[in-house]
């Protein structure tokens, strides 16, 4: 992996392209007053262009914008509970976790794709399927007629620690085409960044001004949690709350106009809170009968 760092002066960054694969391009300069990195994975693969600390200079890690209250399943758990789990949550993956609550495997909808139940089994051509060694038909068949997760989950799960980087975590995401990677403490699970956290943490750094002495970020986060969990009214997923310099970042969907007030009040309310900024959306209700 090769990290090329982009130098900031003066509201300008000098983008130094020397160990950039591909053809020798000159040294130029972009008027965008943040420090960025170029990352590249090798092989061939294309280098993207990451924002790594914000127009402060103050870079964000794992711990500052993971879901840290994350829903996860055991091995033994069937694959029809995990279905409803995923659908009745609105999430997309969940992590296996051991008896020590370990990160052993990830089961996301991509691993429930194929499935007999509901005919989308994987299908091949014939001459494929001659092709094909005969643990690898054993294998689909077991993911796709098996009721454990354990038969089902992927198992090679790349994670990160609560100080890994912004900067690296959206590499790691985008060079293994993943969605979202655990953070573990200790070999155990304390959280997930998933690509919408890092798309939230982008949105909060632009055009945010300086600021000077702040509260802790952390801290105020983990007290408006804490004062939204014991709230019954209060159905707010950790992911949909971010702090940064102070601004509070309300992300959650809400049913009422009330409701809505009332989680701008609890995060006006925390010490430390120079703003509240509403990026909420009201969501309908749909009556059954």
């Amino acid at each position: 992996m090769v990290f090329e760092t982009i130098r900031a002066e003066n509201g300008c960054i000098d983008v130094d392209q020397r160990n950039i694969p591909g053809p020798r391009a000159k040294q130029r300069s972009l008027h965008v007053p943040r420090q960025l990195i170029w990352a590249c994975a090798g092989g061939g693969q294309r280098c993207i262009l990451l924002l790594t600390q914000t127009v402060r200079g103050d870079p964000m890690h794992a711990i500052d914008v993971m879901t840290s209250e994350v829903i996860s399943v055991d091995e033994n758990a069937t694959v029809p509970a995990v279905a409803r789990l995923l659908a009745e949550r609105g999430i997309s993956a969940v992590p296996v976790v051991d008896k020590d609550d370990q990160v052993i495997g990830m089961v996301s909808e991509g691993d429930l794709l194929h499935r007999a139940e509901t005919g989308t089994e994987r299908r091949r051509s014939w001459w494929l399927d001659m092709m094909a060694s005969t643990n690898t038909l054993a294998e689909d068949y077991i993911k796709s007629h098996s009721g454990k997760v354990k038969d089902v989950m992927t198992r090679n799960v790349l994670s990160v620690a609560e100080t890994t980087s912004v900067a690296d975590i959206a590499v790691l995401l985008e060079t293994n085409r993943i969605k979202r990677v655990p953070v573990v403490r200790d070999r155990k699970l304390v959280g997930i960044v998933s690509r919408a956290n890092l798309v939230q943490a982008l949105a909060m750094t632009i055009d945010e001004p300086p600021s000077g002495a702040k509260a802790d970020d952390r801290s105020i986060r983990e007290k408006l949690l804490a004062e939204l969990k014991a709230q019954k009214w209060a159905e707010v997923s950790p992911a949909n709350v971010t702090v940064k310099d102070g601004v509070v970042h309300l992300w959650s969907s809400y049913l009422s106009k009330q409701e809505k007030r009332a989680l701008i009040v609890a995060a006006e309310n925390i010490p430390g809170v120079r703003r509240v900024e509403d990026h909420m959306r009201r969501v309908g209700v749909t009556l059954l009968g």
